[in-house]
């Protein structure tokens, strides 16, 4: 098959680089010191902020998987691709622990290392070198088994496994796990985000039938995705931690509905996401124009973005801290340890969100052409 772009991949994973933009300068810049999610103290505005933010990961996974299995459909071999698999895995957990992590921080207290994200792709990414020389059969089971069952290991508690209470930490409790020297603070643990990646990997092959044919079945596979969730969230006895309840008002109750668990991602969160995700997927292949020129400029250059935007991101807060009052100390750390008199109000976050999305634009783009002339490998790892 002919190598060529999959314009709405780049455009799916564009928008929410541009959503995940919004997250990360909430978290800087808002004077809302609280969980979002906290149906006790947030408001509408504020909780749907944060919860359009909950489609970035779960694409990043799953594109990560479809590009994977594109490779494979555009000739290159599973040695081939394990290969880069496991480097570029081990390249994004080494930036997650060094250059990112500085990033979130501006400053070099070390006593805590989050694994967040980039951490997750990394890993899942290393572990998916091996896996893709599993028989497809295999890959699919195992991984609706961990996106399906995987709420059914929920009740488990670390402590059961005694000293191997860190290796289940890593790999299904949002945790900490404090060691001599520094707390490893375990965000993303690895199941079921590998199931994600593996099924977007298997995903690919949607994209070796006609346009017409392919279309149709994945239109219909989001739409399922998307009522699966509002089945199984709507019976309220399977599929999160934190079943949802009757509110005071209709918004909340609303809200309630849609406050799925992210840390681990819980099943219906997965299928909340996964499937209005594929849809837009159809959708975008339907989309020309300067829409669809401006997503793919994000979108073909995700790393480069992500790091770009985090130290961009950051850089904004501590100047809003100086001109507030506030030391350069108080604001180099990472936003959960940013003074309770700190920030502003939703408005003001929306401006600066405009901002920086409207600052990284012409340096993506000099990028993305960069790439284009120089066809170097060291770009597919940047």
């Amino acid at each position: 098959m002919k190598k060529e772009r999959i314009l709405s991949v780049d455009m799916l994973r564009g928008l929410v680089m541009v959503i995940m933009a919004l997250d990360h300068i909430r978290d800087y810049s808002t004077f809302y010191h609280f969980d979002p999610e906290d149906l006790s103290q947030t408001t509408i505005p504020l909780f749907f902020t944060r919860w359009i933010t909950h489609f970035c990961a779960p694409v990043f996974m799953f594109v990560a998987g479809t590009g994977t299995g594109l490779g494979e459909i555009y000739g290159k071999s599973k040695k081939q691709l394990s290969h880069f698999l496991w480097t570029r895995g081990l390249w994004l957990i080494f930036l997650e622990f060094t250059v990112i992590r500085f990033s979130w921080f501006f400053n070099f207290d070390y006593s805590l290392f989050p694994l967040l994200v980039i951490w997750a792709l990394g890993i899942c990414m290393v572990l998916l070198a091996t896996l893709i020389h599993l028989p497809k059969k295999v890959l699919l089971i195992g991984g609706l088994i961990m996106v399906f069952g995987h709420n059914l290991l929920d009740g488990i508690q670390p402590e059961s496994f005694g000293s191997l209470s860190a290796l289940w930490k890593v790999l299904h409790v949002e945790s900490m796990i404090p060691l001599e020297n520094f707390t490893i603070y375990v965000v993303y643990p690895v199941v079921p985000w590998i199931g994600v990646m593996t099924l977007g990997y298997l995903f690919a092959d949607f994209y070796k039938l006609d346009s017409k044919v392919r279309q149709k079945r994945m239109l219909w596979l989001g739409v399922l995705l998307t009522a699966l969730f509002i089945i199984i969230r709507g019976i309220n006895s399977y599929g999160d931690m934190h079943p949802w309840s009757q509110q005071p008002t209709f918004g909340l109750t609303i809200a309630s509905f849609l406050n799925t668990t992210k840390y681990p991602p819980s099943l219906v969160y997965l299928l909340m996401t996964i499937g209005p995700s594929i849809i837009l997927l159809v959708v975008f292949e339907k989309i020309s124009g300067p829409v669809s020129k401006f997503l793919i400029v994000f979108g073909r250059v995700p790393m480069f973005y992500y790091v770009l935007h985090l130290y961009l991101i950051h850089t904004i807060s501590v100047i809003l801290g100086l001109y507030q009052g506030f030391t350069f100390d108080e604001m180099t750390v990472l936003f959960l340890n940013l003074p309770p008199e700190f920030g502003f109000g939703l408005p003001i976050t929306y401006l600066l969100w405009i901002l920086v999305v409207a600052i990284l634009f012409p340096l993506c783009l000099w990028y993305m052409n960069l790439k284009k002339r120089k066809k170097h490998p060291i770009f597919s790892y940047i």
